[in-house]
């Protein structure tokens, strides 16, 4: 089940279409609720994996993962290693060795390279992409670092999606009320998904003005009045 947490933070003044799918439970939260030591990273395809065995040198080594992120371990065969930590991974290792092949199994999976924890950026922002999440990352800190708002960002409409316990938040936040200071810059955590959304009000003003610059102070007259 997928919960939209309707925040009460300035954003949800208007009440959103979002999240309508039968799976989707509306509900009231004051804030996101923050992760609980979750694993961020997660194996995945074409990774090297360094595996090593304590005591039995001729089951460690390097291996690479398929396009689904396993691995083909010697004795056991294909371990289905993609999309689980490198602590799980572990874990089915060593049960599977357990007995048949090494009495009492220590097995440790230690990926070549961690990518850095990031938070994804897109929408109506100058230059979406991945950001690291390093310090104390906030909602108005990774909007900077993508760049700012573009000309046609919805600021009554930024979504933040994070995955708790395996549960997935939608949160719906009013940046430009926090940039005005009315309400607290949430914080952000790995992981995260920020999406600010498109004004078709700013667009549908921006083709007016194209054909009718003589329009121009009605326009923005009307604009300001349906903000």
């Amino acid at each position: 089940m997928i919960i939209l947490a309707a925040l009460g933070l300035g954003a949800c003044a208007t009440d959103r279409s979002i999240g309508l799918s039968p799976e989707i439970e509306v509900t009231q939260l004051e804030m996101l609720p923050e992760p609980r030591g979750e694993i961020s990273y997660r194996i995945g395809p074409q990774e090297v994996l360094e595996i090593e065995v304590v005591g039995a040198e001729q089951l460690s080594g390097k291996y690479l993962t398929d396009e689904n992120g396993h691995i083909v371990y010697p004795y056991i065969g294909e371990v289905r290693t993609g999309g689980v930590s490198p602590r799980t991974a572990s874990q089915m290792i060593q049960d599977a060795l357990r007995g048949r092949f090494v009495l009492d199994p220590q097995v440790r999976v230690i990926p070549e390279e961690f990518p850095p924890p990031s938070i994804s950026v897109g929408g109506q922002v100058k230059r979406p992409g991945s950001y690291p999440a390093v310090g104390q990352p906030t909602l108005l800190k990774v909007v900077n670092q993508a760049e700012g708002l573009t000309e046609y960002a919805k600021t009554d409409d930024v979504v933040v999606q994070r995955i708790v316990e395996g549960q997935r938040y939608v949160g719906l936040y009013n940046v430009g009320a926090i940039q005005r200071g009315n309400y607290p810059d949430p914080q952000l955590f790995p992981n995260d998904i920020v999406i600010v959304g498109d004004s078709p009000t700013k667009r549908r003003i921006d083709n007016i003005l194209q054909f009718s610059p003589l329009l121009a102070p009605l326009v923005l007259l009307i604009n300001q009045q349906t903000r």
